[in-house]
């Protein structure tokens, strides 16, 4: 089993092609190999390590899912929301009894809702939907490893580190948002590295028709399916919160840098020219998908006339013909709710700046309480929203590692996963300096994938030669010495989550217990 990644071609686990005069098909063999992608998704120890670890993690995410009782942190709005949007299609002001002014859109809610919808207006109804959202997130994060490795080790290893992770699970414990947010953001980013694949099997089996490039200047025709399941997640994404929106153009520009890639390997003179307008067709296809897709998660809103701004128009008197007047009022909605966010600066005992939140700088405290039966005369019940230390700690160190990898060994998958790693971050350090925004560290969030990922690429760097390893040679003493180094790391994550589970998850503590793990002191308090 290959266990780290050095190219595309040394990394799979399927023998390569026979070698035949010219190529298989005509195609040389040093094409067939850049064009190479994972075809063996059906490999049963890659799904059974996934089947087990989101076991693992979905035990973790729901057992005792129910406590604390009532809302805590920001569960004071979505859920409410949720609930009344069961009854009115809409949020809804039960003080005035009219539609309530909120300012983000509604799909999060509405799954919030689903929960509520099978068992009531409870805490498990309304943390239930995050608790799958997060088990789910763990699911997708393995299958993204394990087609961008081709190695069931560093797959398992990256489900490990999210399961271990304590901010993931209070997030998948808790009805906010931004659990939603993530899920589809990293959903919409395996897409991508489907459509990658898909591209590159298309044009590895046009050569293999007869295509030549150097006597056609056209492309082959290529239907980019999983770039616009990518659009219609995106969307989704979209309608949970509107900070999706940063990923945008780093995506974008993975697709463009993938595709030409692709065109260079088969050979394409001008790979850049030679297929730019497709490529920007299909991805101004894909973002017209993910209009739609946002526009139907306001449905609820359109289907009624006690929406919020619903007829914002016709109130102040001015013409609202159907459909379209709808519109305008669903844009002077959204303007109405950016002026918001732009100008919400207010001060918050646990804001925190995105320069802190990979260093833990300014955790927030989701609950807390002292009282309780500890054995002690005096006890602690806290949820701190704290990513398992040792974990998050690494990141920086991992990034800087992704960094040098990528450039020693021109590997693709390195900037795959910094761009966005740096989408998910690096836009909220514009609008810090810019306008001092009051921020929070789960926005860093939608982040947390791709940093797991850059753990875990270094991890298998550190496991693998340059050249790779070949199919069926004796592991190396550099092999041996990594798979010790990458075991002793995540068993020092495991011993750092299972330190800190209780003030994950609300366990009464005895308060000096508590105040031991509060590793920074007032930072952390």
């Amino acid at each position: 089993m290959t266990t780290a990644p050095a190219t595309e071609t040394e990394l799979t686990t399927d023998p390569p092609a026979a070698a035949e005069p010219g190529g298989l098909r005509g195609v040389p063999e040093i094409v067939r190999r850049r064009l190479s992608t994972l075809d063996n998704w059906l490999n049963p120890y890659s799904w059974l390590v996934t089947a087990v670890i989101v076991v693992i993690a979905a035990i973790l995410r729901l057992n005792g899912i129910s406590n604390p009782k009532g809302y805590i942190f920001d569960e004071v709005y979505y859920p409410t929301d949720a609930w009344d949007m069961l009854q009115h299609g809409v949020e809804w002001d039960e003080k005035s009894n009219s539609a309530a002014y909120v300012v983000h859109p509604p799909l999060g809610k509405w799954l919030i809702g689903l929960g509520e919808l099978v068992f009531g207006n409870n805490e498990l109804g309304w943390r239930f939907p995050a608790a799958i959202a997060g088990i789910v997130m763990i699911l997708i994060l393995i299958r993204v490893t394990y087609r961008l490795f081709h190695s069931v080790l560093l797959a398992g290893l990256a489900g490990l580190l999210m399961t271990l992770d304590g901010f993931q699970l209070v997030l998948s414990r808790t009805s906010l948002l931004d659990i939603f947010l993530a899920t589809f953001l990293l959903a919409t980013f395996a897409a991508l590295v489907l459509d990658r694949d898909h591209y590159r099997r298309q044009w590895l089996r046009a050569l293999e028709n007869g295509y030549d490039p150097a006597r056609t200047a056209a492309v082959p025709r290529i239907v980019p399916w999983w770039l616009l399941v990518a659009g219609v997640t995106f969307g989704l994404a979209c309608g949970v919160k509107w900070s999706a929106l940063f990923f945008a153009p780093f995506l974008a520009g993975l697709v463009i840098a993938w595709r030409v890639q692709a065109r260079r390997s088969a050979g394409v003179r001008g790979p850049f020219l030679a297929g730019i307008l497709g490529d920007l067709g299909w991805l101004l296809l894909s973002f017209a998908l993910t209009f739609v897709i946002y526009l139907a998660t306001w449905t609820g809103w359109f289907v009624t006339d006690t929406g919020y701004y619903r007829h914002d128009r016709e109130a102040n008197g001015l013409g609202e013909p159907p459909v379209f007047g709808a519109l305008l009022n669903l844009w002077h909605y959204h303007e109405m709710a950016y002026r918001f966010h732009s100008g919400l600066t207010e001060r918050h005992v646990y804001q925190s700046w995105p320069w802190q939140w990979l260093l833990l700088g300014r955790p927030v405290a989701f609950y807390w309480n002292n009282s309780g039966d500890c054995g002690a005369p005096s006890c602690a019940r806290e949820i701190l929203l704290l990513g398992t230390p040792v974990l998050w700690w690494s990141f920086l160190p991992a990034l800087a590692g992704l960094v040098w990898f990528g450039l020693a060994r021109r590997d693709w998958r390195a900037w795959a996963i910094l761009v966005p790693a740096v989408a998910g971050l690096l836009p909220w350090f514009y609008f810090a300096v810019k306008d001092g925004r009051t921020m929070f560290s789960f926005y860093a969030l939608p982040a947390l994938p791709f940093l797991i990922l850059a753990v875990v690429y270094v991890l298998g760097a550190i496991m693998t030669p340059p050249e790779g390893v070949a199919q069926g040679k004796a592991r190396t003493d550099r092999q041996l010495i990594g798979t010790v180094v990458a075991a002793a790391y995540l068993v020092l994550v495991a011993v750092c989550f299972a330190y800190f589970y209780p003030v994950f998850v609300g366990q009464v503590l005895p308060y000096e217990s508590w105040s031991n793990r509060m590793w920074l002191g007032s930072r952390w308090i």
